[in-house]
């Protein structure tokens, strides 16, 4: 939709500040691709490359009972500050009081996004990338190049950070910086803390078995961890055609389904009582 009526005052400070933006040195890093990229477009060899890939079609559920025996047999090395933090809020979880670190809405973000997902996984190739389609929050998903650029010298740090990868074998190796120090380096959906900055995430994703798909971690977190962490998940395969990803959206639970006055169709917020219990609808 255009926008009218803007003044010349308003046109000529709006000029300014993306003049300003362009010629900002912070950002020219987003403005300009690595060189080491490749700028022709895929050529049908770069196509029929990918068919010499690793099989990791179909949808990949986490196990979560292994997940669970690795939160217990091999826990992250927490400094002393980040395990006071984790057993406290493991007391509010044991006591049923569990605070739920994803509620907010905001992605769960690397390394949480294949630590502790409840959710399935898909993979999709194309010619210098791999991506990663996941389930939880609307279908959040990672981009990891493998197009043998580097990472950028100035990165923005994002929930998911910023990922390159190359094969070796049938192995997929990333590796991910420029996470968010509010990212929660976490061991159950109630249980992490804020990796504080400087993470740094290398995953060596492989089959070891027809369907069983295996992620080898190792988390350096110098602002929580007193070691580098090393811990795996396993994901297995359905291939049937009905497993399906679902869309999943974090607030629609938030509204329900009704129609205005107008008789169109309308999200309305659910209204909750004084002990937090959604009311019934009014109609």
């Amino acid at each position: 939709m255009r926008r009218r009526g803007l003044g010349l005052a308003t046109r000529l400070w709006a000029t300014l500040f993306w003049a300003a933006l362009a010629l900002s040195p912070g950002l020219a890093h987003a403005q300009t691709p690595p060189t080491s990229i490749k700028d022709a477009a895929p050529s049908p060899s770069d196509w029929a490359a990918i068919g010499k890939l690793p099989d990791w079609s179909g949808v990949w559920t986490p196990d979560m009972r292994d997940q669970g025996r690795q939160v217990t047999s091999n826990p992250p090395p927490w400094n002393a500050h980040a395990a006071a933090e984790a057993a406290k809020l493991q007391a509010e979880e044991d006591a049923g009081r569990p605070k739920g670190l994803f509620v907010n809405c905001l992605p769960e973000g690397l390394p949480s996004f294949m630590l502790i997902t409840h959710n399935p996984l898909e993979f999709a190739y194309q010619p210098g990338r791999v991506i990663i389609m996941g389930e939880s929050d609307g279908n959040r998903l990672r981009r990891i190049y493998t197009d043998g650029r580097g990472h950028p010298a100035d990165p923005d740090p994002t929930f998911f950070g910023q990922s390159i990868g190359h094969w070796e074998g049938d192995t997929l190796v990333v590796d991910t910086i420029a996470i968010l120090p509010e990212a929660y380096l976490a061991v159950s959906e109630s249980v992490g803390v804020a990796n504080n900055g400087d993470m740094h995430v290398v995953e060596r994703l492989h089959l070891i078995g027809p369907n069983t798909l295996a992620d080898d971690l190792t988390i350096t977190a110098p602002k929580v961890l007193t070691k580098p962490w090393t811990t795996r998940r396993l994901f297995s395969r359905d291939r049937a055609r009905l497993a399906e990803i679902g869309e999943g959206v974090c607030l629609q639970g938030k509204f329900m389904e009704t129609v205005d006055a107008n008789g169109d169709a309308i999200f309305t917020p659910v209204q909750y009582g004084a002990d937090g219990s959604p009311l019934p609808p009014k109609f």
